[in-house]
């Protein structure tokens, strides 16, 4: 357990234990209980240990920023965003002796779904036939982050197939946010942010054009925002969220969040509810699909809206970014990024109040939502009735009992 990550000595989890063993036995008891009945494995509380490290540091960690700009300069890495994804590989190949194999999954279509498999023992990177000129960059600085950091355990996947320690995850964690950090340039950045943020009306082509600079995907230019807003914009109060659609089965899945600061009302879930389909973050992946089905796709397509959560005074502005899932085929991947309205995001991105922007009234899942002739919903509010029925029953018990 990383203990140490979030300040807690184990001197001191020894001591609760010896003060009152059965009871901290029971506790202990019950977590394992809940952790079989929702089959939760041991790298679920590693990834959940990594968030709340994340949550914690609002998703900024100035080392890792100081060896970022340490390599660009030595390496002269560009900060304007022309990171070349030819001067990445042959940093690789020429300082750090990687030896780049471009189609190196080919012969093994079990692996279809991995961007890149790394070989130790002779430092062979074998790349996906399906990356695109980004997610061959993002690799390359992804294991330029493990060298450079000096990130010994680490896994052979771009993904962790196998969860083996938390010092694996968070390792990954750094590499990743490093590769990050030398593609998108923090000071660059937070420069073109403030000019995005200082126009009075929404403009998507503008958004879209800061991914564009930087040669980025959308889950990039996201993780870039989740560093630097916080920090150097005074906005703690925000969420991501990463849906996957399958057009197939009209399926909608969480399958990455963070929350900044608190935990916000959109969130993931784990029990096979039906999201609300009013969030920009489903309407997006729902017009990708449309346009798909009509031959119209041209790109990475962009949505914004203000989102208030029924039955709460909370409402969220929403920037998010939809495009076909790569190299796993036939899937499509939004991402979202939402911020409190609160008197600090009024004061920082002058477009929050522009009437253009799309405004719903949403919620989590249908099936908890007691909104009233919605046309989006995709499932009764099974939840709701059967909360009603307990309340009822619970009523009649009391005037029985009054009675």
């Amino acid at each position: 357990m990383p203990l140490d990550l979030f300040g807690i000595e184990l001197a001191k989890v020894i001591e609760i234990i010896a003060n009152a063993p059965l009871r901290v036995g029971a506790f202990i008891s019950t977590l394992v209980d809940l952790s079989r009945n929702f089959s939760l494995r041991e790298e679920n509380f590693y990834h959940g240990a990594l968030r709340s490290y994340q949550e914690m540091h609002y998703n900024y960690f100035e080392s890792i920023e100081e060896a970022a700009l340490r390599f660009s300069a030595q390496y002269k890495i560009p900060t304007d965003g022309s990171v070349s994804v030819h001067l990445l590989a042959d940093i690789l190949q020429e300082c750090f002796g990687y030896k780049i194999i471009e189609n190196g999954l080919v012969a093994y279509p079990e692996l279809h779904h991995l961007r890149s498999v790394f070989v130790p023992r002779n430092k062979r990177l074998l790349l996906n036939e399906g990356l695109n000129e980004i997610q061959q960059a993002f690799q390359y600085a992804k294991e330029l982050g493990f060298q450079f950091l000096e990130l010994k355990e680490r896994a052979s996947s771009s993904s962790l197939v196998k969860v083996n320690s938390f010092e694996e995850v968070l390792n990954h964690f750094m590499a990743a946010y490093f590769g990050v950090a030398i593609l998108i340039n923090r000071d660059s950045f937070i420069v073109d942010l403030q000019s995005f943020f200082g126009q009075a009306k929404w403009d998507g082509q503008a958004f879209l054009s800061l991914m564009n600079k930087y040669h980025a995907s959308p889950e990039m230019l996201f993780q870039r925002l989740t560093n630097i807003i916080p920090e150097f914009f005074g906005l703690e109060q925000m969420f991501f969220l990463r849906f996957k659609h399958d057009p197939e089965t009209d399926d909608f899945q969480i399958d990455k969040e963070l929350h900044l600061n608190r935990r916000h009302h959109p969130h993931g879930n784990q029990i096979n509810e039906h999201y609300c389909r009013r969030w920009m973050s489903l309407l997006l992946l729902k017009d990708l699909h449309q346009m798909q089905s009509e031959g119209k796709y041209a790109g990475t397509i962009v949505g914004a809206q203000r989102s208030r959560y029924f039955g709460t005074e909370d409402e969220y502005l929403c920037l998010t970014l939809a495009r076909p899932g790569a190299p796993t085929p036939n899937k499509n991947v939004s991402v979202t990024l939402g911020f409190l309205i609160n008197q600090e995001l009024k004061s920082t991105i002058n477009f929050w109040n522009d009437p253009a922007l799309n405004q719903r009234e949403v919620h989590t899942t249908c099936e908890r939502c007691p909104i009233e002739d919605c046309h989006e919903r995709a499932q009764p509010a099974l939840i709701i009735e059967k909360r009603n029925r307990r309340r009822k029953v619970e009523e009649a018990i009391r005037q029985i009992i009054g009675d």
